[in-house]
């Protein structure tokens, strides 16, 4: 009679004469970048993205328009469909961050009570998420007009643009409130580098 292999090889020693199992894993965390659109979330988290990357630091970059377009197509921008893909996005940042990524989420998610859902989400999980509240005035906003949409929307193109004729919920106590105008993109992504390093995130 043949004798069964065993279920699982040991772990191959570490430097230092650990197990690999049992190295420590690195923190995670969701980042949530919200804020007006052309506030500047996507360019700060990418900036923001580089620079960890550089330091070895495990990161992702969910952002809300890629998401539209490949987990969330076919959603509208009504109220439920604006909080329905701001909870599917705060579900797939949530698995990434239980993992020890630091998930940078630059997404408007206008309303409070979604931006709540997505921080109840993690906590029942016991995995940090950090609202970061880019805050950069709508006539700012409307002149960088990244995408043209304070134009289109001024054209009578498109309507329900939030902060213009939609609602934008300004968060009341976000973890760090960034403020853009005036200041250059590697002045606002060193505030928020420095933000996660308090937070021992880096």
């Amino acid at each position: 009679m043949t004798t069964a292999p065993p279920l699982a090889a040991a772990a191959a020693p570490a430097p230092g004469g650990r197990t690999a199992a049992a190295l420590p894993r690195p923190r995670g965390a969701t980042v949530w970048l919200t804020g007006l659109p052309s506030a500047g979330k996507t360019t700060l988290a990418r900036a923001l993205a580089e620079r960890l990357r550089a330091e070895g630091r495990p990161v992702e970059v969910l952002d809300g328009d890629e998401v539209r377009t490949h987990l969330s197509a076919g959603l509208g921008f009504g109220r439920e469909d604006r909080h329905t893909n701001v909870t599917r996005i705060g579900f797939v940042a949530e698995r990434l961050a239980a993992h020890g990524v630091i998930v940078l989420a630059p997404v408007i998610a206008p309303y409070a009570a979604s931006r709540a859902a997505v921080r109840e989400h993690h906590a029942g999980r016991g995995t940090a998420f950090l609202e970061v509240h880019v805050a950069t005035p709508v006539e700012v906003c409307s002149a960088r007009d990244v995408k043209g949409l304070y134009a289109r929307q001024a054209a009578g193109e498109i309507s329900g643009l939030t902060g213009v004729d939609d609602p934008y919920e300004i968060p009341a106590d976000p973890e760090l409130r960034v403020r853009t105008q005036g200041r250059s993109v590697a002045e606002c992504a060193a505030e928020l580098h420095a933000f996660l390093t308090e937070r021992g995130l880096r």
